[in-house]
């Protein structure tokens, strides 16, 4: 749901003369965004010093302004604000959508802050959530791990699509379901007025991505599938990006299963290393929609690199149900269970996660 703001003549007259203000176009300023309330119990093998209940939240606000000229091209711009910090109550508002957009019959280009393709068009499977495409890795957050989980556990597509980095992507038109994009960042890590021409610096530097998609509907059945590449040049002593993700969905009445795979190999790792698996993540998961209520179940698979690249092996397993109640419209509740059997260097640190999570969205 969107809230719609027109802004004409005697809007932009507050600021300049009638006479300005008349050439210009007419914009709508669509609002939107979402809500979330968490609360989980956790416990874990290694619980020394933790509590095991917490609480977060976060806030998103998604500001759109954009207007229509007369031979059809869509254009505007796509702001997303997030309150989400908050360690020792130092809270603080960032952004992570900050982009240009045009539309028309050649395709869309987007141009700024903005995730990869995979992150933003991928299909995985559904999640415990009953979200198809969309990841759950919230439970992540409250499981506490000094080596960390596998890498690949945050970047279920391929390995760097959920990079912000100011980029270009381009989208052809949809084919009779079929969707081509490419994508550009000249530097991982850099965004808005960054401007970073040294090419070790960073991790990676000329990162491209290729993603193809396809949408379709069968005698009652429903197809979703995407297909995606990523490659990056890296900084001196690092291995170079290379990594795919392929994943599909099928649906019929209100039953939906699917799954997905990554596979990113050594990408990143520093030049030599040894006795470190490829990193690589597969998801199966099915969801039931019966009226209000989604009931959901995936199992995830990954390993490689520890999230903190210390060059340690990580493997994980992590079985997860769920279920999801809408309350309203843009009102949902939910509760799901996550056991992660998690072993980083040979050490074993198993947690079972109970995450109560409430959200609204507008």
């Amino acid at each position: 749901m969107k809230r719609s703001f027109v802004i004409g003549c005697a809007t932009v007259a507050l600021a300049a003369s009638c006479g300005t203000a008349s050439a210009q176009s007419r914009f709508d300023v669509l609002l939107g965004g979402d809500a979330y309330f968490q609360g989980a119990y956790v416990d874990q093998d290694d619980n020394t010093g933790l509590r095991k209940t917490e609480f977060a939240n976060r806030f998103r606000l998604t500001v759109t302004p954009m207007a229509k000229a007369d031979n059809g091209l869509e254009y505007g711009a796509r702001l997303r604000l997030r309150a989400a910090s908050g360690a020792s109550n130092n809270r603080s508002t960032d952004s992570d959508r900050a982009y240009m957009f045009v539309n028309g019959g050649f395709g869309t280009i987007q141009a700024g802050v903005i995730n990869g393709l995979s992150d933003e068009y991928g299909i995985i499977s559904p999640n415990v959530e009953g979200i198809e495409g969309s990841p759950d890795a919230q439970f992540l957050n409250y499981y506490a791990n000094a080596n960390g989980a596998p890498y690949v556990l945050g970047s279920l597509r391929t390995l760097e699509s959920g990079d912000a980095s100011t980029k270009i992507i381009y989208l052809t038109p949809n084919f009779a379901g079929f969707q081509v994009g490419a994508a550009y960042t000249p530097v991982y890590g850099s965004s808005n007025t960054d401007v970073n021409r040294r090419k070790n610096t960073t991790a990676y530097h000329d990162m491209a991505e290729v993603q193809a998609t396809y949408k379709g509907e069968f005698g009652g059945f429903g197809l979703e599938a995407s297909a995606a590449y990523q490659f990056a040049k890296a900084a001196d002593g690092l291995e170079d990006l290379s990594s795919v993700h392929v994943g599909a969905n099928v649906s019929y009445a209100d039953f939906k299963i699917g799954g997905s795979y990554a596979f990113s190999g050594d990408s990143g790792y520093a030049t030599g290393t040894r006795g470190v698996d490829d990193q690589q993540v597969w998801i199966v998961g099915a969801n039931y929609t019966l009226d209000r209520v989604v009931l959901a179940a995936t199992y995830t698979d990954a390993k490689g690199i520890d999230s903190n690249f210390a060059g340690l092996n990580a493997r994980a397993h992590v079985w997860q149900a769920g279920v999801t109640y809408t309350v309203a419209p843009g009102l949902t509740t939910g509760l799901e269970y996550s056991y992660l059997d998690n072993k980083v260097g040979g050490v074993s640190n198993d947690a079972n996660i109970v995450l109560w999570d409430t959200r609204f969205a507008f």
